[in-house]
């Protein structure tokens, strides 16, 4: 059994993946298995895949698998996760790249720990400007119950900081079926994933470590890209709500999902000019419909401690449906919801 599986999906991605595929090779070991998956490209992806991945075998484990279809990212891990035979598992987007010897580091510490997963800070690469992105978490190196990691519901909390390539897993996960994420998802792929794990996993702990280069602004990313694959986010946070009203503790996690699905909402909201016309307005009508799906009580409560600028965008949504619904009151406009501030959340 290789003692770590490295799953690196790839998509249209030969401008960047020679600096991932050298960055895998400086933290190559015998004992390690890189999973490259080309979610079938059309660039010249895969013939880059092909060189590295026969010098990348002289120094580790290396399977190249390639899809017939483009399948998104959600649908290439899970592809990478059915090969990996690994102890442990980690994932690498196929535009990012790691520093030499962290892999080593990643594995060392999460062997003496023990736990089921550990997750790391990053390094946020935007051109030639470099960013430290902290994991929320400010306890380090000590293990701790991932489900208690979720709250506080007003505050940036484990579950905000999504990234799967952020940490490494233990197999058990695997097993237990932890670790496949939602197939066909094309972006928030991550949100429905860290919540399951952070329910369902017993136990973790927050490294100082950060060796993953995230790259931004790359212009085929889907944050880049105004098209209907971004409102996949609508279907992540359906599948969080819902799992999470079904947690024994529903009670206490429930706010904290719904408040962070409005958060989202919010926010996209916000930035519809980046959207194409018609993309624009099926997030409007796709949110609408979302907001009316929440807890009503719970929702109107989460309105009420969210900061004013993103309740009011809400509450404007939701008086609209509502008077749909209803139709004019007897004065031909309906009444509307007082609006109220409370703490401001930090960025979900």
């Amino acid at each position: 059994m290789p003692k770590l599986s490295v799953i690196v999906p790839f998509y249209n991605v030969q401008q960047y993946a020679p600096d991932t595929l050298r960055s895998l090779r400086t933290n190559a070991r015998p004992d390690f298995e890189f999973v490259l998956v080309d979610d079938h490209s059309k660039d010249g992806t895969p013939a880059i895949l092909e060189r590295a991945a026969e010098g990348l075998s002289a120094v580790a484990r290396v399977r190249l698998i390639r899809h017939a279809e483009n399948g998104g990212l959600a649908t290439a891990r899970n592809t990478g996760l059915d090969a990996a035979q690994g102890e442990y598992v980690t994932f690498l987007d196929g535009d990012d790249w790691l520093a030499r010897g962290y892999l080593d580091e990643l594995v060392t510490a999460i062997e003496e720990l023990g736990c089921d997963f550990v997750r790391v800070d990053h390094v946020q690469a935007t051109g030639r400007a470099r960013t430290l992105v902290r994991h929320p978490l400010g306890r380090r190196g000590e293990v701790l119950r991932p489900r208690e990691a979720i709250l506080p519901a007003d505050r940036t909390t484990s579950v905000d900081y999504a990234y799967a390539w952020a940490g490494a897993y233990h197999r058990r996960l695997l097993d237990k079926g932890l670790l496949h994420f939602t197939d066909g998802l094309r972006t928030a792929e991550d949100r429905p994933w860290i919540w399951k794990l952070h329910r369902e996993a017993e136990s973790f702990a927050v490294l100082n470590l950060h060796g993953v280069f995230y790259r931004r602004g790359v212009a085929s990313s889907l944050t880049q890209i105004g098209d209907v694959r971004q409102l996949d986010f609508i279907r992540a946070f359906d599948q969080v709500v819902d799992e999470t009203a079904r947690d024994p503790d529903a009670d206490r996690l429930l706010p904290k999902a719904v408040r962070t699905y409005c958060a989202i909402i919010a926010h996209h909201l916000a930035e519809t000019e980046k959207f194409e016309p018609a993309v624009a307005r099926q997030l409007r009508t796709m949110s609408a419909a979302a907001i009316q799906r929440m807890p009503q009580e719970l929702l109107t409560d989460v309105l009420d401690r969210m900061d004013l600028r993103r309740s009011a965008k809400l509450r404007r949504l939701r008086r609209k449906i509502t008077s749909q619904k209803t139709g004019p009151s007897k004065t031909g406009t309906s009444k509307p919801e007082a609006s109220k501030t409370g703490t401001s959340e930090a960025a979900a």
